[in-house]
């Protein structure tokens, strides 16, 4: 008995939580409400690059909000909790933004053009707290060499930059390469024909006779 005893001791802060259920679904809803909406209040500069100084704030902000969420209670059961109603109502939210086209853009805004016709548009730039330097390296890491390859760059509300090349520009798609590939089978087929024709033997002309002044051939 004294061994029972002792394992359920052992186990309790475990698995014996320190705050009601309720008030920890509270605490995480809360918490996750007011994240969104401070992400929402920055911009998508936070979601669109993470510097050493972003870094250090997404660490110290996670450290912040833990005791909002799990209070008093460090139970294995209380933290299990916890997070399946954060990945619940992460998972409603999203699927309600999804269905409903007001609800996403009031949750994660709307795209934002940051170039337009090769022109980095330095306005929008400076609001969105952006560096030219990280814009350009997007622009060469999805085929461009400089702003002025590109019809227009767009900040996404989920932080994703979006680059779309001038036509001239642009990297060759499956329709382009199966273009290409019918414009040399049909190139082949004409130097084919072309080369038959002319390996062909000619054919000489025949001779003409004449017998009693009549022409015969």
């Amino acid at each position: 008995m004294d061994g029972v005893h002792a394992a359920h001791d052992a186990l309790t802060p475990f698995l014996h939580g320190d705050i009601p259920y309720l008030e920890k679904a509270l605490r995480t809803i809360g918490v996750y409400v007011l994240i969104l909406l401070l992400l929402r209040i920055v911009g998508k500069r936070q979601l669109a690059q993470l510097s050493s100084f972003d870094l250090v704030v997404m660490l110290l902000l996670a450290n912040v909000v833990q005791n909002a969420v799990i209070g008093p209670d460090n139970s294995v059961l209380g933290a299990a909790f916890g997070a399946a109603v954060l990945l619940g109502v992460n998972t409603l939210v999203v699927r309600a933004a999804a269905r409903h086209e007001w609800l996403g853009r009031l949750l994660e805004g709307t795209p934002t053009t940051l170039a337009r016709d090769g022109h980095w548009l330095t306005g929008v730039i400076r609001r969105n707290g952006l560096r030219r330097a990280d814009l350009d390296a997007a622009v060469r890491h999805q085929g461009g060499d400089d702003v002025t390859e590109t019809t227009e760059v767009t900040l996404e509300p989920g932080g994703a930059l979006v680059v779309q090349l001038a036509e001239p520009n642009q990297s060759a798609d499956k329709a382009d390469i199966a273009a290409l590939k019918a414009a040399l089978s049909t190139l082949t087929e004409k130097v084919d024909a072309l080369h038959h024709h002319r390996s062909a033997p000619l054919r000489a002309p025949r001779a003409t006779r004449w017998w009693g002044g009549k022409r015969s051939r």
